[in-house]
């Protein structure tokens, strides 16, 4: 996996596995973005997540959008994306002693990479791994780490940019046990 950052970071999330490989095929094709994932998820549907400069990541969602038409669960696009965001994508770090550590769970992975790059750019906190969806029924979740009252504000930030009906846990552990700490990453 690349840790290469985008000016311009989408997310598009079908029902159907099937429509999901025409509409990654229709969005190389319309624009030279860069395909960060492209796999099947469960319950039966597909993640593309891609990037590159704005114009044409917009360039490619637009299609995407057209070809996936009635199919998309979930999609995202988001211009400006915290260029810590992707290279946590799958990657796990271990918070240090005496770091707080957020944890957010949301239903789709567009609310999850939405919820990421919030909580990067309303405080300094790192993100220690994200997880998108594969064994967790198309969920999303990340943790992040910092100072517990930044880590308290990033949350917040999740909580006030987020859909509610897209998260499904936000939680904050102060200082978590020594035992506790490599599994958070």
């Amino acid at each position: 996996m690349t840790t290469a950052t985008y000016p311009a970071l989408a997310v598009v999330e079908t029902g159907s596995i099937a429509r999901g490989f025409v509409v990654l095929d229709a969005v190389v094709k319309k624009a030279p973005v860069t395909i960060k994932l492209a796999r099947p998820i469960s319950p039966g549907r597909f993640l593309l997540v891609f990037g590159g400069d704005v114009d044409v990541t917009q360039e490619s969602m637009e299609t995407a959008r057209s070809v996936a038409g009635s199919d998309i669960v979930d999609e995202l696009f988001l211009p400006g994306v915290h260029p810590a965001l992707l290279p946590a994508v799958d990657r796990a770090i271990v918070a240090e002693h005496g770091e707080a550590v957020g944890i957010v769970e949301t239903t789709t992975v567009s609310s999850a990479v939405l919820a990421a790059d919030l909580a990067l750019k309303a405080v300094d906190v790192r993100v220690l791994r994200m997880h998108l969806a594969l064994g967790t029924g198309g969920k999303g979740w990340f943790t992040l780490c910092g100072p517990v009252g930044d880590v308290d504000a990033a949350l917040d930030a999740v909580r006030a940019g987020v859909r509610a009906e897209r998260l499904v846990g936000l939680e904050l552990i102060a200082r978590p046990h020594a035992e506790v700490r490599g599994f958070l990453g």
